[in-house]
Order: structure tokens, then sequence, then C-alpha cells
């Protein structure tokens, strides 16, 4: 069952449509529940002054990718980079089991466009559209489970707090990603 502040950003989005020319952009889907998002940024002395959405997916997606987008407008680049799947499910107040992952897609695709923006400035044009399968994971880092944050050993297949499987994913995301 869905909280009423899901089902109200899932009525009434906040921030959807495509921004011609954005700062920075983040795409980012799931192939294992067809879910695509992608953020679009506007920034300004260094604060995301404009943010749209544009989601592919069920209720739950398209609530998540509202809120974040409410969680990150005015925000600076800094303070956004630290919004986390978590947080969006706090706003949310709550997400079913089976729709977690959702949170961690909005985050994901958040981040990317942050990381995008920050490429451009850099003078990489194409930098943050390549999307999660390609940034590198190294087992020198904490791996976490992409529905919960959960931190989860090498080789689980399910999450021990969530018990949603976790060995589906390309690769275990770390957390705030």
């Amino acid at each position: 069952m869905y909280s009423k502040t899901v089902m109200d950003h899932f009525k009434n989005p906040r921030n959807v449509g495509v921004m011609e020319n954005p700062d920075g952009m983040g795409e980012i889907g799931n192939p294992l529940c067809g879910d695509m998002m992608t953020i679009y940024l506007r920034i300004a002395d260094d604060t995301i002054k404009d943010i749209k959405f544009q989601t592919f997916g069920c209720g739950a997606a398209i609530a998540v990718s509202s809120m974040l987008t409410e969680l990150a407008k005015g925000k600076s680049i800094e303070e956004a980079k630290k919004i986390t799947n978590k947080d969006v499910a706090k706003a949310l107040e709550g997400l079913p089991k089976n729709k977690l992952h959702c949170s961690n897609l909005g985050a994901d695709a958040l981040h990317m466009a942050i990381q995008n923006y920050e490429a451009r400035n850099a003078g990489n044009l194409n930098e943050g559209l390549e999307g999660v399968e390609s940034d590198k994971h190294t087992h020198d880092e904490k791996c976490y489970c992409p529905y919960c944050d959960t931190q989860i050993s090498e080789g689980e297949t399910v999450c021990k707090d969530c018990a949603l499987r976790v060995d589906d994913q390309k690769k275990p995301q770390k957390a705030g990603e």
C-alpha cells in the first residue's frame, strides 16, 4: 500500500517535463522492472535553480522522480550530491519493499546529472551519460543493497534487511549513489 505522500506525487507530479539545453542531464533505467528516468538540471551560482524529470515507469517511479526534484531544487551541488535513495523513500513516507529500487533510480539519475554538469564544466561534454553500468567498482569499496542501502557481503544474493534479491544487479552499488 502506498502512503498519501506517494499517491500525491504520483497523481500531481512536480517538475515534470523536458528541459531544453540543460546544464546537466542524467538518464538511467532498470532492465528488471522497465523503469526509465531522465533528470535535467539548470544550475547557477553552484545551486540547482531548476530541475525537471521525465519518467517512464510505475506510480512509485513517478512519485520518486517528483519527490527527488522537490528535494534537490534550491540545493547547492554539494548538498544535492548527498541525497540518497533512503532520503527519497523517507520523504515519501516509505515505499513497499518491492518498490524500494525506484528510489535508488531517482538518486542515481540525480547524481549522474550532477556528474554530467561537472564534466561539461571541465570540457568533457559526454561524461556522465553512459549509465550506472559503466561506473568503476572495485572490491576495496564496501557494497550496498541497491534497494535499501544495507551493507552486503561480496557474493550475497539476498539482502538480509529487505529480503530482495541483489544478484540480479550488474554490480552492487555504493551507498549514496
